[in-house]
């Protein structure tokens, strides 16, 4: 008995053969795979951003890590030299002691890069990892621009601090935390009309 509704079983199963499994639902259809949206409190971008900075900058506003009002690209502050040294010829046998230090690219009165990317994590997270995740999408964003840009070498070291520098050439990247932001890269502007730095 047990044996003929086995063989039932299995003639009425192999009679209905179709190509999806009798679990798979066929009428229900599948829904689209949600998009994160792009948070509306991004600063907006100035306008001469080089089309590098352009794609970082929405690459980095739908990153979950970061704070998405605190997302900013500017042009790199310049700041003037200061005095230069007395020159002072070199003594001794050695000919140590001189202050000439030769002719350099950063003798003129600009600074290194043309424009700073500032990307601060979100409040609470710069010890779990964060950062350096931050800094992982920035620079697999980064070499997969065409030209190459001149990136350094990858650190494999664990970051213990809350900010992070990635150098791309003609601009740098800051991934910090707020802390960090608040005491370096806020400008002051009673210092700013006092002539301090």
């Amino acid at each position: 008995m047990l044996r003929r509704q086995c063989a039932q079983t299995l003639r009425s199963l192999s009679s209905t053969t179709s190509a999806t499994p009798w679990f798979v639902d066929t009428d229900v259809p599948s829904p689209a795979p949600a998009r994160p949206a792009r948070p509306s409190n991004v600063p907006p971008l100035p306008a001469d951003v080089p089309p590098t900075l352009q794609s970082l900058h929405a690459e980095l506003a739908g990153v979950p890590h970061l704070d998405a009002e605190h997302l900013t690209v500017s042009r790199a502050m310049m700041f003037m030299p200061g005095p230069p040294l007395p020159l002072r010829m070199p003594q001794g046998r050695r000919k140590r002691g001189g202050t000439y230090p030769g002719e350099s690219m950063y003798d003129t009165p600009c600074g290194i890069w043309n424009w700073i990317v500032l990307a601060q994590v979100k409040e609470g997270t710069e010890s779990r990892g964060t950062i350096e995740s931050v800094v992982r999408i920035v620079r697999k964003m980064l070499l997969q621009v065409q030209p190459p840009l001149p990136l350094p070498p990858n650190a494999k070291r664990r970051m213990l601090n809350d900010w992070a520098m990635i150098d791309a050439g003609d601009f740098a990247v800051h991934v910090l935390s707020k802390a960090v932001r608040e005491r370096h890269f806020v400008r002051d502007p009673t210092k700013e009309t006092s002539g301090e730095s």
